[in-house]
């Protein structure tokens, strides 16, 4: 057979009985896959593993020495056992074979080897049961296959039960053995500003490196290549956007922006002035503006986005709101209405003499309702349409879409955003994304590399400060009893409250998923009692501590219509006590409400967390959020809700959210439908590097935006990102 290529099948280069191990238990197809699929950490003949780092459930590979083995006849039922003891020299762990009496001459005191398996637990100790493993010292086969595969510095892979460490780096081996020659994709000029390494040795020095030094080199080269490569990707996407045609949409004077500018009640802060005039201008050029703006919560982004959607009404287009959920929808509609006034009622008694329409576009509203929101979008009677998904829909028009507002970009992907675009005709609408969840600057810079980024720090005057503290029901009850005093309190004093619940309760499928907490064992989590639902709890408050309260439910499976009448009905102060699911996390603006009780708030993560509460406080009295968990200190969710306890600050909880994170939970599917690009890289620690290859990237796209004279960072970015999502990013 020829050199390999990274692009060539693995079976032509490994035989298809490995190629199809490597495919079912890994998802890995091909050279360039298979060498993306880097060591975990690495071990030394003379370093056992930590066996005390272990956890139950996990799939693991462990350098340890035999330290006893015995067989014996099972009592309970026929059989044979074996039980072998190895050791790190602190922690023990028993291998445990079943019917194979030969291990006992196999596993001999004082030999050394890899053993992989499942962790588990049989009466009280941790066991490996029925492990694989190769012995690296003591004569015979295994001798001479560990040997051969293993050698001073032993690479440890992510591994599975159909496919093993050590099988994983045979099958790399034979690649490296067999790899040809391959062009560079970092430009020779980045190469020698970094001091890295080619790309062939950074591919053997990550697989078997010779000392922790070359390793080292290696990792770093191939973080450079993350980097770079998709910096790339999002510099061309950026260079598209600016190279595109847009209907410049001007400031008009005397139009419906000065009108809504001298009817607005309140003065808009000092950010909110600069950021507005920074996207009028952007509005105003032929080429299409592609803006994120994020701030806190409560930070006054939506009046930003309204100020910018008049601006292109004004120049004669229409403005679409996209919004991830019904309720945020309804309540943008809700608001908006509220906020324009007679400036909302075109062709309407007591309309303003200039006025314009504000649609709202649903999947389950009525029929009757959806035909006048689809015929004012198209004929463009309404310059705003606020809806979901369902303004993704084909049969959806515009007569004349000039800017697109998304709102919690997160919950949606790279698509969706485009499909969006695909609406304006005659060039490309004006793109404005926002986000209450704060954002690291190297998660901008990656996630949302192909937008500009505006925050808003400062909160409206007005606005309260939020108090928060974590309530242990399991381990002092009277606290919860205490907490719902502190509601009976408000509600006394004329404000109102919500609560806060992991799921609905109905027996179908849930609204919620739930955070894993990564330091649970699988036998833990299987032990936790489900988490509390909205209509028990209801019912429980109802009939106990909150008797007398007018209280009411609130959920994403409600009909529309009920859920609009409940909202309106708390929006109103007819209502007392709101239970709701995580459907009131966003966009929820009732400024009597004072206190949240969330319920099982281990079970949250961090940035919900830091989301739900900013729905009190929004007015001019004090908000309280009280976290409810039975977690017992101290444990890693505790640790969580004290965070979120201790600060208010958005971007010191996203950074602790992220770290808890995986990196391609960052730019996995919730950005492009695919799994993540993402090996080495780390969005926090290497914030310097990204930053680096931003610029760097930038450079050569600018200077060849077709990459034809780097064909090898073209093929990498197409072979790293995969084709699929290299087309989205590079879309244009």
């Amino acid at each position: 057979m020829g050199a390999a290529a990274l692009d060539e099948p693995l079976r032509r280069v490994v035989g298809d009985k490995t190629a199809k191990a490597l495919a079912k238990a890994l998802d890995l197809h091909t050279v360039g896959e298979l060498l993306r699929h880097y060591p975990r950490r690495y071990a030394e003949r003379g370093d056992l593993t930590d066996l005390s780092s272990l956890h139950e459930g996990e799939h693991v590979t462990v350098l340890a020495e035999v330290v006893k083995v015995k067989g014996r006849r099972m009592k309970e039922r026929r059989g044979y056992v074996v039980e072998a003891t190895i050791t790190d020299g602190r922690g023990e762990l028993t291998l445990t074979f079943f019917n194979q009496p030969w291990r006992e001459k196999e596993l001999l005191p004082g030999r050394r080897g890899l053993f992989a398996g499942k962790v588990s637990r049989f009466k009280r100790r941790r066991q490996l049961a029925h492990p694989d493993f190769r012995l690296l010292d003591g004569g015979g086969d295994d001798l001479s296959r560990a040997v051969e595969y293993a050698s001073e510095i032993i690479p440890i892979y992510p591994a599975s039960k159909e496919m093993e460490s050590w099988s994983i780096a045979t099958a790399v081996r034979v690649v490296l053995d067999t790899l040809g020659p391959m062009e560079d994709p970092l430009p020779e000029e980045v190469r020698r500003r970094y001091g890295l390494v080619g790309l062939r040795d950074a591919l053997e020095g990550i697989h078997r490196p010779r000392s922790h030094e070359e390793a080292r080199a290696a990792k770093k080269r191939l973080k450079v290549d993350e980097a770079f490569v998709l910096q790339t990707a999002l510099a061309q996407r950026r260079l598209a956007a600016r190279a595109s045609p847009a209907k410049p949409r001007a400031r008009r004077e005397g139009g419906l922006l000065d009108e809504f500018d001298a009817r607005l009640p309140f003065s808009l802060t000092e950010g909110q002035r600069s950021v507005g005039e920074l996207v009028a201008d952007e509005l105003a050029d032929e080429h299409p503006m592609n803006r994120l703006l994020q701030g806190e919560v409560g930070a006054g982004k939506t009046v930003v986005a309204l100020r910018a959607m008049l601006q292109a009404v004004d120049a004669g287009g229409q403005a679409g709101l996209l919004a991830p959920t019904e309720v945020l929808a309804q309540q943008h509609h809700r608001s908006i209405t509220e906020l324009l006034g007679p400036l909302a009622q075109a062709g309407q008694l007591g309309g303003a003499e200039q006025a314009t329409r504000v649609a709202l576009l649903t999947g389950s509203q009525g029929a009757a309702a959806r035909r006048e929101a689809l015929l004012d979008a198209a004929s463009g009677a309404a310059g705003i349409v606020v809806g979901t998904h369902a303004l993704l829909e084909e049969h959806v028009q515009f007569a004349d879409l000039g800017l697109v507002v998304i709102d919690e970009q997160h919950r949606f992907g790279v698509e969706q955003r485009d499909a969006l675009r695909e609406k304006a005709d005659g060039g490309r609408p004006h793109i404005l994304v926002m986000t209450a969840t704060p954002i690291p600057r190297t998660v901008a810079m990656t996630v949302f590399g192909d937008l500009e980024v505006s925050t808003l720090t400062e909160l409206p005057r007005g606005r309260s400060p939020i108090a928060t503290h974590v309530v242990p029901a399991g381990e002092k009850p009277h606290y919860l009893a205490r907490a719902w005093e502190r509601v009976r309190e408000e509600v006394a004093a004329g404000r109102q409250a919500y609560v806060v619940c992991p799921r609905i309760g109905e027996g179908e499928e849930e609204e919620f998923v739930e955070v894993m907490d990564p330091d649970l064992t699988a036998e833990e989590v299987a032990r936790r009692r489900p988490p509390l639902a909205v209509l028990d709890v209801a019912s429980m408050l109802a009939d106990g501590p909150l008797r007398d309260l007018r209280t009411a439910v609130l959920y994403g499976r409600l009909h529309p219509d009920d859920k609009d009448a409940v909202m309106r009905r708390f929006a109103a102060g007819e209502i007392d006590v709101l239970v709701a699911t995580t459907v009131i996390e966003v966009g929820v603006d009732v400024p009597n409400a004072t206190v949240m009780v969330i319920m099982d708030a281990d079970r949250f993560g961090v940035s919900q967390l830091h989301q739900l509460r900013g729905r009190v406080g929004r007015g001019t009295e004090p908000g309280l959020a009280l976290l409810v968990t039975d977690a017992e200190g101290p444990n890693p969710a505790r640790e969580r809700l004290d965070a979120v306890a201790s600060t208010t600050d958005g971007f010191v909880l996203s950074r602790l959210d992220l770290e808890q994170r995986r990196e391609g939970d960052v730019l996995g599917e919730a950005q492009s439908g695919r799994r993540s690009s993402l090996k080495l890289l780390a969005l926090l620690r290497d914030d310097d590097l990204i930053k680096a290859a931003r610029e760097d990237a930038t450079q050569v796209a600018e200077a060849d935006p077709e990459l034809a004279e780097h064909p090898a960072l073209a093929a990498a970015m197409r072979d790293l990102l995969g084709q699929d999502r290299a087309e989205y990013l590079e879309k244009a």
